[in-house]
């Protein structure tokens, strides 16, 4: 079940009218506030499993285990008994080799075979649950939050339903438990500002997903599928293309996830922010992800040491930080060459800042920042996006050294980078306007109260519903 099709569509309008209905007197005069918060919250949780068992409910059984894990941990250590190590390692490290077992076994055995030379090795047939790289972070970062003591431990419907919650479950954003299961303690629920809020925004990153990135995954897909077979100029404009798409596709999930979310009452932070208008790598991972970025940076980078013991070591742990984050994307070298493309970049533009004697930048100097950084990203998305090793050579090859083939300028991609420059430009303008030094997104929300706002709107899911892509293509970070 996918936020951009029919069936969740039913499956939300079902959502929506049960919790609306215990807004009725009825059920106000009859039961208790506590009780009421509780039963709503149990008919969430029941709905989060149908939505996570549409796809396989035995991926069900998996998550409920994790969640006992935490739940069991977490009250361990707050009790500060003689077996608090134990539970420790237990919250943190169970649901590692859960991830490990399901999506990392096959690569590492077949490295280590392939390292050594052993033959006859074949892979294990193992399913690969939706979402697990997000809620296995989200449970870990309850157990570490419970021992860090930014939370005090919740009973178990509290945590499973911080990390079963729906909105965010398949692919984020990843929510720390610091900022969720304090929401869980407050009588949240459906009102009438919160839905034209969070349809307005759920409608965006529709927008985003079936109109820009769908159309724009048709020609990427053909050309990374054969490189071989294109010309240089296509080969360009089809990276270009993919940095277009991912951003549209995962933020556009996103702001779907953040817009479902408000619609019954409860607030996630935004996991993107114009992310290639930044003028440096560390900009780019302040505003690409937010969500991985900030729990790489607390739950590890920080951990390891951050930039507290010498500059050699702040370094090593950028990059292992990095190489991790990219491993965490995807069972494969590629990742991990991104991963480590970013971490040494990370690691130059530090050493640059600390070499650097002056602070001030003209307009031309930030242009051109942005733009070699623009061109660095999309050079990283190569061996992010490319299907194996071989093709993400070719691939390279034909960006740096001319090559003859077919030649396809995308009328699509033309549409996407307008969409990409008029939404930034926008955003320029209005921190013009509103006297930000930094420039930051927003969700254009309007007032519904008036006729030309729900004109708009309704022109804006009219357009949506007449350009959207009607074949299948799934969200890319489902695979992660």
């Amino acid at each position: 079940m996918v936020f951009s099709s029919i069936t969740f569509i039913v499956f939300f309008l079902i959502v929506v009218m049960v919790l609306a209905f215990t807004n009725l007197g009825f059920f106000k005069t009859r039961i208790k506030e506590e009780q009421l918060r509780k039963l709503r919250q149990i008919f969430l949780l029941i709905a989060s499993y149908v939505f996570y068992g549409w796809w396989d409910w035995r991926f069900c059984i998996l998550m409920l285990l994790l969640t006992y894990v935490s739940y069991l941990s977490a009250n361990k250590i707050a009790k500060e008994n003689g077996c608090i190590k134990f539970y420790k390692f237990l919250g943190i490290i169970v649901p590692l080799l859960v991830l490990c077992i399901f999506k990392y076994f096959n690569f590492f055995i077949d490295s280590f075979c392939s390292l050594f030379g052993i033959q006859g090795y074949s892979a294990l047939n193992i399913i690969l649950p939706v979402g697990i790289s997000f809620y296995t972070f989200q449970s870990m970062s309850y157990t570490i939050d419970v021992i860090r003591k930014d939370v005090k431990p919740s009973g178990f419907l509290d945590v499973a339903l911080y990390v079963a919650f729906f909105p965010q479950l398949v692919a984020g954003p990843i929510v720390k438990a610091q900022e969720f299961i304090p929401q869980l303690k407050e009588n949240r629920n459906i009102s009438l500002k919160n839905l034209e809020t969070g349809i307005q925004i759920f409608l965006i990153g529709l927008f985003k997903k079936l109109v820009v990135a769908d159309n724009v995954a048709v020609f990427v897909d053909q050309v990374f599928d054969k490189p071989g077979a294109f010309h240089s100029i296509t080969i360009i404009l089809a990276v270009i293309s993919y940095s277009i798409q991912i951003y549209f596709d995962f933020s556009g999930y996103s702001d779907m996830a953040v817009g479902v979310a408000k619609c019954i009452g409860y607030d996630f932070k935004r996991n993107f922010n114009i992310p290639y208008i930044s003028k440096n790598v560390s900009e780019f991972w302040k505003r690409w992800h937010i969500s991985l970025s900030t729990w790489l940076q607390e739950y590890l980078y920080i951990p390891l040491g951050g930039n507290r013991k010498g500059k050699a070591r702040t370094y090593l742990n950028l990059m292992a930080t990095m190489v991790i984050g990219g491993l965490w994307h995807g069972a494969s070298w590629n990742f991990v060459i991104w991963g480590a493309l970013h971490g040494l970049a990370l690691c130059i533009h530090k050493m640059y800042k600390s070499l650097r004697k002056t602070k001030g930048e003209n307009a031309v100097t930030k242009i051109f920042s942005v733009i070699f950084t623009y061109i660095f990203v999309c050079l990283c998305w190569v061996p992010f996006r490319a299907k194996d090793m071989a093709s993400m050579t070719e691939i390279l090859k034909r960006i740096f050294v001319w090559q003859n083939g077919i030649v396809h300028i995308y009328s699509w991609t033309v549409f996407a980078i307008a969409v990409l420059v008029l939404g930034t430009a926008i955003a320029v303008i209005k921190a013009k306007k509103d006297n930000q030094k930094t420039v930051s997104g927003f969700y254009a929300v309007l007032n519904l109260n008036k006729f030309w706002s729900l004109f708009f709107l309704f022109l804006f899911a009219g357009i949506i519903a007449g350009l959207a892509y009607t074949g299948s293509n799934p969200f890319v970070y489902f695979q992660f």
